[in-house]
């Protein structure tokens, strides 16, 4: 998922950044100091609806869906088409990140009778397999048809489809198609935050997730094409505000709802996607604003590299058979998450700003770790 360019005056540099942000926003959500006290923009939107948090994702997807135009242009027009060795990598790509989902699902301990296999990197793993295949088999007016298919037909399977005891159009956790779905397909390898009724990472919503991915690459494309810088961030805006109008004008219809991945949501999100990598293209890469971008940068070169190794540490850090810590109230048994947060941060300020100081402060240590790679050009590809 690394553009083919150099790290020379030909690469994205806005692009790296808004990845970095991207990661940034992952690890600051995904790691509170306490998960019961949490400020309103780092949480998910209950079901419907949406906050910031909720943008983070499909962004990466979008970011996913641009580096594939990039990186795989040359191929997609290699005489006769691309060769067999270009998919040989593609699936070697697919299965790596695909293993790391596992990985992070199932550390440490790996009980496969019940370990997830949906996730973050396992949906990201299988929308940069279905984008980077249709990306060389087909140009972009067929990979618009795709991408308008998939969001309408996604759209239609939700709206008319019934599910046993519920109405077609039933867009609860509960009776939602997409939900009935992954409850007989999934079993017990299915997300247990939701009650078991549900996967925010499904099977059927990972269609409009393919979708999202494709609107990277068309975007992609337009950033590839032999047109002015200007034109070229002024269109991506354009269409990025007309995604986000057309996005929520369609919520009356069809709600924006993340763990449905709705394909109002995808418009959106694709939307607000678009119109932020428009600023920081202008900003960065046209007019060479780029010395507040280096920390965002410095995560962005290795963004799947930082997404596992954050979710490794903490999961390691909360453990409980691993740490028998002091608690707050004196009684033992504190895994290290919850000691370094009692002890560091609730001590002295009030729960939601220390549970907001532990995250970031989780963020910036991780990004001194990646700032040594980034000085000794360390760029971790899979």
């Amino acid at each position: 998922m690394n553009e083919e360019k150099s790290r020379g005056a030909g690469r994205l540099v806005s692009l790296d950044a808004f990845r970095g942000a991207t990661i940034a926003g992952m690890i600051l959500v995904n790691n509170p100091g306490t998960w019961s006290h949490i400020y309103w923009p780092l949480k998910h939107a209950e079901w419907h609806g949406w906050t910031p948090t909720d943008l983070v994702f499909p962004f990466f997807l979008f970011i996913v869906g641009i580096s594939i135009a990039l990186a795989l242009s040359r191929r997609a027009d290699e005489e006769g088409g691309p060769r067999p060795g270009v998919y040989l990598k593609i699936a070697r790509r697919t299965v790596l990140i695909y293993a790391l989902g596992l990985l992070l699902a199932g550390f440490p301990f790996f009980n496969f009778e019940t370990i997830r296999v949906t996730g973050v990197l396992n949906r990201i793993a299988v929308c940069y397999f279905f984008a980077a295949v249709i990306f060389l088999k087909t140009g972009w007016k067929k990979q618009a048809f795709i991408t308008a298919a998939l969001l309408v037909g996604y759209w239609a399977l939700l709206t008319f489809v019934a599910t046993p005891g519920y109405a077609a159009g039933d867009l609860s956790k509960e009776g939602s198609i997409a939900s009935f779905v992954d409850r007989k397909l999934l079993g017990n390898h299915i997300w247990k935050g939701g009650g078991r009724v549900y996967d925010p990472e499904g099977i059927l919503s990972t269609l409009p997730a393919i979708a999202t991915t494709l609107l990277g690459v068309l975007a992609g494309q337009w950033l590839r094409q032999r047109r002015d810088d200007y034109e070229k961030a002024a269109g991506l805006f354009v269409a990025g505000v007309a995604g986000i109008v057309v996005g929520w004008a369609w919520n009356s219809w069809l709600p924006v709802n993340k763990p449905l991945w709705t394909s109002s949501y995808v418009v959106f999100t694709a939307g607000w996607a678009a119109t932020l990598l428009a600023v920081c293209y202008w900003l960065i890469d046209i007019k060479r604003y780029r010395r507040w971008s280096l920390p965002l940068v410095v995560f962005g070169v290795n963004a799947l590299a930082v997404f596992v190794l954050t979710g490794l540490a903490a999961r390691a850090m909360t453990i409980k058979e691993w740490w028998h810590l002091p608690r707050a109230d004196g009684t033992t048994g504190a895994n290290l998450q919850m000691y370094i947060y009692q002890q560091l941060f609730a001590s002295w300020l009030s729960p939601l700003n220390a549970s907001l100081a532990y995250a970031l402060c989780f963020v910036l240590i991780w990004l001194g770790l990646m700032a040594i790679l980034y000085k000794r050009k360390i760029y971790i590809k899979v």
